[in-house]
């Protein structure tokens, strides 16, 4: 039985220490074959993609010449044409993994400081023949430091003395291409990062003819305009293209191989349960292999890819989004699915107010997976789910965090509700509001009239969908209008806690002309609860009048009113 290295992204590595490893060999020839020049691939986090460019590296690099013993025995080795090119090209390998910092200033320092190091890797070339004295004064220049404009051009500079050199056009991976514009998305500097990038890619890869070929790997494929506007040579895998179906990511047949391997075979429907749900192109049963690792690991049931970092931007987007999606999120997590508009080029602006922006955005990071597809025209139309019960941990996790790290107890807040205990439920959301409303609004701009009555909704959303005993349902028809929020006892909660009560909740911003107090416009909630007759869906379904709570909530700014009728 083979030892399983956790995180260990070195494929020179596992292959040598004969380390648990699933072979993806034949992605070499499936990329080498298509013939394209540019190629950008995007799976999802901890996906296999960093150790499958070290595989890429390994057999092509001329740093590899001679290292045929490490793809022995795997599948690309039954091919002599492959055999052949093994370790015959010069390769520029590098990551932006780890360019995570929060001003455009320090990124761009990070990613200088990444291309200096890459030239020192290339010291060799200072005592070449071939090249000339500016040539070599330059590649001195560089491996000491390079500024920002130097950058923009030093990788198509690099091609050009190692084609130089070698006498033939290298290979380019770049590694995790958009973690530096994601970061930037969430801390604010997204135009001076995409301008940056921009340029550094037309030369890379738009103006470069020393390379053969290129490859990239990423998240997210950001918007053409944005970033790849100059590249017409770039080809585009994302998770809905029969492209690498199964190069990335562990099928079910690889899965259950590595379980009977580890004496884990009777696992594996709980093993689907929790960590299966993908689907690539049209191929489904896809695993994250971070999560079966550590599973044939550790032997227990935990999240363990939906726990690791690279949640920043994920958890923004969705504590800041509107209404609309928050109320489809929380049918997400009741097992239900959502119908989306699929667009594999993240457009950031576009998260901030579009639903189906938002959650093609979750499908590319790997959080939903695809139900049915449908085409319309050239537009894609997907039934989307959450991918499976680890995600669906997170989620709810990632939630729970939120209220934590505002000190608030949500927990007594609900006991409130339930108890009727409107004195008290003042108390804890006025220190929700206190301490959570900067925490959630800073970065969005109040764009319309009613998005102030929006975001405390999706506050208060966000708050009682943590209570398991409840149906949540967010502007539901009942009555003679829309409820914003009512919570139904599930049967099991009715059983077990001997009847929780129906709450009826609605929301409204105090008006300074027309209203004296805060208790007037809850007042006024209350009002509207009982003129449109909010309780008609709960008597129908058998609830009695004196099991049901109304509560009118009147906002302004940091302060609330919750008033029960």
């Amino acid at each position: 039985m083979r030892q399983i290295s956790i995180g260990n992204q070195s494929f020179e590595s596992l292959i040598e220490e004969k380390a648990f490893y699933v072979d993806k060999s034949i992605f070499i020839k499936e990329w080498w074959d298509n013939l394209d020049v540019v190629t950008l691939i995007m799976r999802p986090r901890r996906f296999g993609k960093t150790l499958n460019m070290q595989m890429l590296e390994c057999f092509f690099s001329n740093r590899y010449e001679g290292r045929g013993d490490l793809f022995d025995g795997l599948d690309i080795w039954k091919y002599e044409k492959f055999r052949q090119m093994q370790g015959t090209f010069p390769v520029i390998f590098l990551s932006f993994a780890n360019v995570k910092e929060t001003n455009a200033a320090d990124a761009i320092y990070r990613i200088c400081s990444i291309l200096s190091q890459l030239f020192r890797e290339y010291d060799f070339l200072l005592k070449s023949e071939k090249l000339s004295r500016s040539e070599k004064d330059r590649i001195e220049k560089y491996c000491s430091s390079i500024s920002r404009i130097e950058a923009e051009d030093s990788i198509g500079f690099l091609s050009s003395v190692l084609e130089k050199h070698f006498g033939k056009k290298v290979i380019i991976l770049l590694d995790e291409y958009d973690t530096p514009l994601q970061e930037a998305c969430v801390d604010g500097y997204w135009d001076e990062m995409s301008a940056f990038i921009r340029a550094l890619f037309n030369s890379t890869f738009k103006t470069n003819s020393s390379m053969q070929r290129s490859l990239m790997t990423g998240i997210t494929r950001v918007s053409k305009e944005s970033i790849f506007s100059d590249l017409n040579n770039l080809t585009v895998a994302d998770v809905t293209s029969e492209q690498y179906e199964t190069s990335f990511g562990f099928t079910q047949n690889e899965v259950l191989d590595s379980l009977d391997e580890y004496g884990l075979a009777e696992e594996a429907s709980q093993v689907k349960k929790w960590y299966d749900g993908f689907t690539i192109g049209d191929t489904t049963d896809i695993y994250n292999p971070w999560s079966i690792t550590n599973y044939l690991k550790y032997r227990q049931f935990k999240a363990y890819w939906a726990n690791t970092s690279g949640n920043s931007l994920i958890s923004y987007e969705l504590r800041t989004s509107n209404t609309d999606s928050k109320d489809e999120m929380q049918a997400l997590l009741e097992g239900r699915t959502v119908r989306a508009k699929i667009n594999d080029q993240v457009v950031y602006s576009q998260l901030d107010g579009d639903s189906d922006a938002l959650w093609s955005f979750f499908l590319a990071s790997g959080y939903m997976t695809v139900v049915s597809k449908e085409l319309s025209g050239s537009e894609l139309y997907c039934e989307l789910k959450l991918t499976n019960q680890e995600v669906r941990f997170m989620f709810r996790s990632m939630i729970n965090s939120w209220f934590n790290e505002s000190g608030s107890d949500f927990g007594q807040f609900m006991r409130s509700l339930i108890a009727g205990d409107d004195y008290s439920a003042n108390k804890y959301l006025n220190g929700v509001l206190f301490n959570m409303v900067s925490f959630f609004d800073t970065k969005r701009q109040v764009s319309d009239e009613r998005r102030p009555e929006s975001f405390y909704h999706g506050l208060v959303l966000g708050i009682v969908v943590q209570e398991s005993g409840y149906h949540i349902e967010s502007n539901g028809e009942s009555g003679y209008g829309r409820y914003d929020i009512m919570m139904i006892p599930t049967m099991q909660s009715v059983a077990e806690n001997n009847g929780l009560p129906v709450i009826i909740m609605e929301f409204k911003i105090m008006n300074p002309v027309t209203e004296n107090s805060l208790d007037d416009t809850a007042s006024r909630a209350l009002a509207q609860i009982e003129e449109k007759k909010y309780e008609a869906k709960a008597l129908d379904m058998g609830f009695s009048d004196k099991n049901i709570l109304k509560y009118g909530l009147g906002f302004s700014g940091k302060k609330v009113v919750v008033k029960k009728g």
